[in-house]
């Protein structure tokens, strides 16, 4: 095909020309790449996820209302999803994670079941409920970080006496991203229990390991849950010694101790001490991330808008916004999960100031 350039109205023709090409080859399912490529390969990330913070009181008083309108067992799970703003309707709070803030009531059972994506609790209010994953039934209680790994069975029970509330997080939109959702439902509400609460962390978490520990938990962590209580002294010890990032605070990384790695490979989780007054350096990284306030009360500042938390709050960074957080209480605590470890492992993380 020759388009005419020299005559006039020739940049008319050479539109007209180029449009009945692309008519053309649409017809053999073909396009130019010329036409898209400065908007598939952009010079930064570019995302249409907003930064967004769910206040807990609003949020559990929503919960509770949901408790009276449909039950756990009719739910499967009581749940209510965190919509990032900017993609309402997706269910999903960044491009490669789902959260939602989970409900259960006093009696109530979540059925058993198992999925291919893998999930993490982190638990926000209440006491007396329970999450059993794998043959261990462990209490949860505010600030613990428990895990649900890839097709690991699991159920809840509340045979306390007040509702319980948690975060949850989970890469179903990664997992779905390849096409590879699972799901199976047991004909048994509950699953067997051969486990003491706080087995595996006493098993894999301590210095030593259990001979022939299996080789599957070189991908994933063995242990179910990491208890606030355990981690809270760690993060003082951390500021007692000065050991306070000036971005981050005291912060520590929920590692596989089996080989230092993290949690899942899809997702990583952080506990991180910011002492009073702390005025944290401007951050970015590529990993859109997820944090829930486990004490104090502050300010993260994301792309120039100031968020105010609280207690349980729960709030999101989206990937490449710089942010920084300010306290402005006593010390506060922050719980952070993101997809970081699927992103490192494909060689395309990146951070700056």
């Amino acid at each position: 095909m020759t388009l005419a350039i020299d005559t006039p109205g020739s940049k008319h023709n050479i539109t007209g020309a180029r449009q009945a090409y692309y008519d053309k080859i649409a017809k053999f399912h073909l396009a130019p790449l010329w036409e898209v490529l400065k908007g598939l390969v952009t010079p930064e990330p570019k995302t249409q996820m907003v930064p967004a913070l769910w206040k807990f009181p609003e949020v559990e008083k929503l919960m509770l209302e949901a408790g009276d309108v449909i039950t756990a067992e009719e739910a499967e799970r009581r749940v209510l999803v965190l919509e990032n703003p900017g993609e309402p309707g997706k269910s999903r709070v960044t491009n490669s994670l789902f959260a939602g803030i989970q409900l259960i009531m006093p009696g109530e059972i979540a059925d058993a079941h198992q999925h291919v994506a893998s999930a993490i609790r982190f638990v926000l209010k209440g006491k007396g409920a329970y999450t059993a994953v794998e043959g261990e039934k462990s209490s949860m209680e505010h600030g613990d970080f428990i895990i649900t790994a890839n097709w690991a069975p699991h159920d809840h029970g509340n045979p306390g006496k007040e509702p319980v509330i948690w975060l949850d997080v989970l890469d179903m939109p990664t997992v779905n991203h390849f096409q590879a959702s699972f799901a199976n439902h047991f004909d048994e509400k509950m699953q067997n229990v051969n486990h003491e609460d706080g087995d595996s962390f006493e098993r894999y978490a301590t210095g030593v390991l259990p001979d022939g520990t299996s080789d599957a938990f070189m991908k994933r962590s063995p242990v179910i849950n990491y208890p606030y209580a355990k981690m809270r002294p760690i993060l003082e010890r951390l500021k007692k010694t000065g050991d306070v990032d000036k971005r981050h605070g005291a912060r520590v990384r929920y590692a596989n101790p089996i080989n230092g790695g993290p949690v899942l490979p899809t997702m990583g989780a952080s506990l991180a001490l910011l002492p009073k007054g702390f005025k944290g350096e401007p951050y970015r990284s590529t990993d859109g991330t997820i944090f829930a306030v486990a004490d104090g009360s502050g300010t993260t500042t994301i792309d120039g808008k100031p968020f105010e938390w609280g207690v349980n709050d729960v709030f999101v960074v989206p990937p490449w916004k710089r942010y920084s957080h300010t306290v402005t209480g006593g010390d506060a605590v922050l719980f952070s999960i993101s997809d970081r470890p699927a992103q490192e492992a494909l060689g395309i993380w990146r951070e700056s100031n």
